[in-house]
């Protein structure tokens, strides 16, 4: 298993452009780091992380945890974190989940869906079997023959979907199909909320948009991303912000206003109780380390 992890870790390796770049085969992301970074504002679609090498952690609200080396994360919804590299060199390669992709290899198994080892409704993580390494590296690998994305790529993916199915994320992947399941109300709340950030925010509608009622939404919501919607919006607003302050020669009252603040006096407030400085430092003192790490 080592050995094959090791594999895996060398092709992402060779064809990764740095902390998160999109390959050529599709809904494919290779992540490779070599030296530590500062805790990193993301914004997780939905998807399965498959860690090779490194260790990483993330946390979303009140919910944190840590995946390693040999490990699977699952994300079914949009979620911003905050994701920590507690060990490097760190590799990993994402795949994007394509509802429509793994409906239809749910359709072609016709009710034969692999076995999942008992207890595991509900898991996010779990270790990869040498299986899914297996099937994972020759994913990767397509980019060593580029000729054979096309043909291969879809048919690579759904095996890695179909292993996956009878790992102890089965569970979690199936409701990720299921548009009465809780795990796709709170997916489709989470994406109206990241579609409407900087509009201001109605939990009624929320709950009209995922079909619910309000306290059922608050519970659901905050048992799948560790927060309320309220604060969920808040946190989008805030790393949009921080993006665009390190991005471009803007003040933080003009952002505070694009991203959906009516009061600059709030933003500089729960900015700096998130981040730990006022918007204009922490943007200049980020901007500085970037430069730091080109000039190296």
């Amino acid at each position: 298993m080592l050995e094959q992890l090791d594999r895996l870790a060398a092709a992402v390796a060779l064809h990764s452009d740095g902390l998160w770049s999109d390959s050529a085969v599709p809904r494919q992301v290779l992540v490779a780091i070599d030296e530590p970074v500062a805790p990193t504002d993301l914004l997780y679609e939905p998807m399965i992380c498959f860690i090779a090498e490194g260790a990483k952690g993330a946390t979303a609200g009140e919910r944190s945890w840590v995946t390693g080396r040999g490990e699977m994360f699952l994300n079914p919804l949009v979620l911003p974190v905050t994701a920590t590299f507690h060990q490097v060199p760190y590799r990993s390669t994402v795949l994007r989940l394509d509802g429509r992709v793994l409906t239809d290899l749910l359709l072609e198994l016709d009710g034969a869906e692999p076995r999942t080892p008992p207890g595991t409704d509900g898991r996010i993580t779990a270790p990869m079997t040498p299986d899914i390494v297996d099937a994972v590296t020759r994913w990767v690998r397509l980019l060593d023959s580029p000729d054979d994305i096309r043909p291969l790529a879809a048919r690579f993916e759904a095996e890695i979907l179909y292993r996956l199915l009878g790992s102890p994320l089965g569970p979690t992947l199936r409701r990720f199909t299921s548009a009465d399941s809780g795990t796709a109300r709170m997916r489709v709340a989470a994406a109206w909320i990241a579609a409407h950030y900087t509009e201001p925010l109605s939990v009624d509608t929320i709950a009209e948009v995922a079909h619910m009622s309000t306290a059922t939404l608050h519970r659901h919501f905050k048992a799948a991303t560790g927060m309320s919607p309220l604060r969920f919006q808040k946190q989008l607003r805030l790393q949009e912000a921080r993006r665009r302050l390190v991005a471009g020669d803007t003040t933080a009252a003009l952002v505070a206003e694009a991203v959906g603040y009516v009061s600059a006096t709030q933003f500089n407030r729960e900015y700096r109780r998130v981040y730990g400085l006022p918007p204009a430092t922490d943007a200049a003192r980020l901007r500085g380390r970037l430069a730091g790490a080109r000039q190296s």
